[in-house]
């Protein structure tokens, strides 16, 4: 589950969040649309600690992050907080020189200090529910972008976190890899995952989210049932922005 509240962040002079408040529950998939600039990117930083928070609360996994906590602290809690909560970026960021499978080991076994032989078999189990399993010993390199973008998937599942966070994961996608990138993540959220996703594409949230969050210029301007957002929005903003969407 993830709770915010009051959620600002500042930079310099400039002001990219304001007052974001929402609760995602858990096994449910929380979609974040917007025109770009309005903060989606940096609501998810935020909830993995890559971003400080300036104002407000949030809490993800158990861990609560608050604008008014010492820096020390803060980092403290960051780093619980990230075992809680996987990002899945834009851009993969697989280990060029490491296989499938070492991609995908080497956070729990460094981090975790989980036995290799335990790390290994959780992989090969994980890679099997995105149909990667005999693909362990490949490399970056040799895969398309499909596989691997399920490899990143995989690699932060391999942590165990409580919730994923996906930064535009259609945007390198064709439409058939898209859909069955919602069928994978929508098999995740049946077996317990919960998510949040920063997208553009209106069909994917179709697909994957439960609910919506229209945001514009660092705000949380409608929050709601998918079908509810993409079709019936009430704000003149979402309609605005609906409207002209692909």
């Amino acid at each position: 589950m993830i709770s915010i509240e009051g959620l600002g962040k500042v930079a310099g002079e400039t002001r990219i969040l304001r007052g974001v408040s929402l609760t995602v529950e858990p096994r449910t998939v929380l979609g974040i649309i917007g025109p770009s600039g309005s903060g989606k990117t940096t609501l998810l930083r935020c909830m993995n600690g890559f971003e400080r928070i300036s104002e407000g609360s949030l809490e993800a996994g158990g861990v609560r992050l608050e604008a008014v906590l010492g820096e020390k602290e803060y980092q403290k809690r960051v780093k619980l907080l990230r075992r809680q909560v996987g990002m899945v970026f834009q851009h993969f960021y697989l280990f060029p020189h490491l296989s499938v499978l070492g991609n995908i080991t080497e956070a729990p076994v460094q981090v975790l200090r989980q036995p290799r032989a335990e790390a290994e078999a959780r992989a090969l189990g994980l890679l099997e529910t995105v149909g990667l399993r005999k693909s362990w010993s490949r490399y970056p390199e040799s895969l398309s972008g499909g596989e691997q973008q399920r490899v990143a998937i995989v690699r932060a599942l391999a942590m165990k976190p409580e919730v994923l966070l996906f930064d535009e994961p259609t945007s390198a996608l064709d439409p058939r890899r898209s859909n069955e990138l919602a069928v994978t993540l929508r098999g995740l959220v049946e077996q317990g995952q919960t998510m949040v996703i920063v997208t553009h594409s209106m069909k994917f949230l179709e697909d994957v989210a439960d609910r919506v969050l229209y945001m514009e210029a660092g705000e949380a301007v409608e929050l709601g049932d998918t079908a509810q957002i993409l079709n019936d929005p009430q704000d003149p903003r979402t309609q605005d922005f609906i409207r002209h969407a692909d």
